[in-house]
């Protein structure tokens, strides 16, 4: 079997906490994100970015979301849930942020932005997946936050599209179900 189509048929996202190192090195993590902005584009307006934590930065990240989540939840979160989002992005060495940046362009409506931007974020999974390190892309209560996105620095029009784990999978996922074809696919003949 060609190993593009074995990779497509058998990728299997990893949860987060099933991830350890070794992650990409720097070689890698480069032509990982290079694959990843290797999506269509309609009008090139390039509707997507990425923050990269690696390293410190991911505990640093850690304590945003606890101070934020404290900010932002209508009741005083508990030590245990303070304690889960300053380990949230602990596990995986590496952690990317996938930024949506919608461009007000003539002839590039934004579901098409919005669509390159998911595309981008899925190829960098393949691309990590490629390398042999597992990947998971999670949104989770973060994407939608506007103190999160304050501290990330996300401007007019921008939101984050997921975060995405990339790291050493200490143990392989179980399979799950796959849609049926016969149940999603028809054929329209007019």
């Amino acid at each position: 079997m060609n190993e593009m189509i074995k990779l497509l048929t058998t990728r299997r996202s990893a949860k987060p906490a099933m991830l350890s190192e070794p992650g990409p090195s720097a070689a890698e993590l480069e032509t990982i994100l290079t694959c990843a902005a290797r999506v269509p584009d309609h009008k090139m307006v390039v509707p997507f970015r990425f923050i990269v934590f690696e390293g410190e930065a991911r505990r640093r990240l850690g304590e945003v979301l606890a101070r934020v989540v404290a900010e932002e939840e209508k009741e005083p979160p508990s030590e245990v849930r303070l304690e889960t989002e300053r380990t949230r992005f602990l596990h995986a060495p590496l952690v990317v942020a996938v930024v949506n940046c919608v461009r007000p362009t003539p002839g590039a409506p934004e579901l098409e932005q919005v669509l390159s931007c998911g595309a981008a974020a899925f190829n960098l999974c393949l691309a990590a997946n490629a390398f042999g390190y597992a990947s998971c892309w999670l949104t989770g209560w973060a994407a939608f936050s506007p103190g999160v996105a304050r501290a990330l620095g996300l401007g007019e029009g921008e939101r984050i599209a997921g975060f995405v784990h990339v790291g050493t999978a200490r143990e392989r996922q179980a399979e799950r179900p796959r849609p049926d074809l016969a149940r999603i696919v028809s054929r329209w003949d007019g």
